[in-house]
């Protein structure tokens, strides 16, 4: 990546199936993506436990010797419904306060094959990026063409004028674990002119904190 410029990228948050999904491939990219995070010293966020997808992506990041924080809404842990977190645990009361939590604490988000969880996880981060809540990258590891239809349908929405060509920008794809993350180091977010002058409210505290009780 000569002449580009390279965002710090120290921890990024991963969005997939707690399923391990029909092709074995799958589960492979899964585990390549937890090395690939490990060698380039980059920390996990993810949403807690080891089943399907998440489990492996999770285990090939601690086997790294790097963090895994896992955040978990405590009614998932009950029963021990999800199994085990690999590593650091945060329990919190509800999916929302979740995906807030995986927002302020990440640098980055990248989505692996998955279901309505993960497509949820993925949408609300490219809307809230698009309303300038966050500049932070997010892409999507298109494994053996998973997300070809994904991707289509969004080409299709900026064609019929709902999704502007500037917001199409903020959803990075790519199809290895290596040039996905490159791909996150060198986005420059560009921000709509008129949405981010939005104000979200602020805290007591000096810092900003973010009302985003609002589903989008």
């Amino acid at each position: 990546m000569e002449g580009v410029s390279v965002r710090k990228i120290k921890k990024i948050c991963v969005f997939c199936g707690a399923n391990s999904g029909k092709d074995v491939a799958f589960v492979n990219a899964a585990f390549h993506l937890g090395e690939v995070l490990g060698k380039r010293k980059i920390d996990l966020v993810y949403g807690g436990g080891k089943l399907g997808l998440m489990g492996c992506v999770s285990t090939a990041v601690a086997q790294h010797e790097r963090q895994v924080l896992g955040i978990i809404p405590s009614a998932f842990t009950v029963n021990n419904l999800v199994g085990e977190t690999c590593g650091k645990e945060i329990k919190v009361a509800t999916m929302q306060e979740r995906l807030v939590m995986m927002m302020e604490l990440s640098d980055a988000f990248i989505a692996l094959p998955g279901g309505f969880g993960t497509l949820e996880e993925l949408f609300q981060m490219i809307s809230w990026a698009q309303l300038s809540i966050h500049n932070k990258p997010i892409g999507v590891l298109n494994i053996n063409g998973f997300f070809n239809g994904l991707l289509s349908f969004v080409d299709h929405a900026v064609k019929q004028e709902f999704i502007t060509p500037r917001a199409r920008k903020i959803l990075i794809s790519a199809t290895t674990a290596d040039e996905l993350v490159d791909k996150l180091q060198a986005f420059r977010f560009e921000s709509d002119p008129s949405l981010s002058k939005l104000k979200w409210s602020p805290s007591s505290s000096q810092k900003e904190k973010l009302d985003l009780t609002l589903r989008l």
